[in-house]
């Protein structure tokens, strides 16, 4: 079988390869678990030769905990952002884009979860991307409170908690029981509307338009 394994001048692997490596073992572990997950295997997803992995990741656990680490964000687009103008639009489009990543990796959390007994480390490994997210839910709320937005007495870290779970538990667990969630295409929006009342915004209201200061009016 050819195979694309390619080194940069420097002996590190080559980005593509990498690339394709970390990919190849995210497949491997989410479809076979850490025993099944073998080099052979990853290697033969990913067209490179099996000493490949050895060679820039030492083992297979460095490989597969690699692969775990980096596999959930790098690649989303949307932000929540520094000044919040309109929290349900914002919230909503940050929250589709990680509702339909966290349901394209589920099979991925889910053997995380499977293992936990086994592997807690790994499964340590996917839980600190997921608690990056729900920091930041947590401080684009903190700025939706400053902004005047919405009201003061909520409690910041319940409120990002409450959506981010409502997310996570849609993307693991509509495939097992999709009478549980709200229809799919709408999902996102419900859970930040939700959480959006419990701090006191109101989503039917226009959004604030900033001033000159770029504080929002009243």
């Amino acid at each position: 079988m050819a195979t694309k394994d390619t080194d940069s001048p420097a002996g590190s692997a080559h980005p593509d390869t990498r690339e394709a490596v970390l990919a190849a073992a995210v497949e491997a572990y989410s479809k076979y678990g850490f025993r099944g997950a073998t080099t052979r295997r990853i290697a033969e997803i990913a067209g490179v030769n099996e000493v490949t992995l050895f060679r820039h990741f030492g083992s297979k656990e460095a490989l597969i905990g690699e692969a775990i680490r980096s596999f959930p964000w790098a690649g989303l687009r949307v932000r929540l952002p520094a000044h919040p103008r309109d929290p349900a639009t914002e919230l909503t489009a940050w929250s589709e884009e990680q509702l339909a990543h966290l349901r394209d990796k589920r099979w991925m959390i889910r053997t995380c979860i499977g293992e936990i007994g086994e592997r807690s480390a790994l499964s340590e490994d996917a839980a600190d991307s997921l608690r990056a997210a729900i920091t930041d839910v947590y401080e684009y709320l903190l700025r939706v409170r400053e902004a005047g937005i919405s009201c003061g007495g909520f409690d910041d870290h319940d409120a990002a908690r409450t959506l981010f779970s409502a997310l996570f538990s849609d993307a693991i667990g509509r495939d097992i029981l999709p009478e549980a969630y709200p229809p799919a295409p709408t999902a996102a929006h419900q859970y930040v509307v939700t959480a959006l009342l419990l701090i006191g915004v109101d989503t039917n209201r226009p959004s604030a338009q900033p001033d000159a200061t770029g504080a929002p009016r009243g």
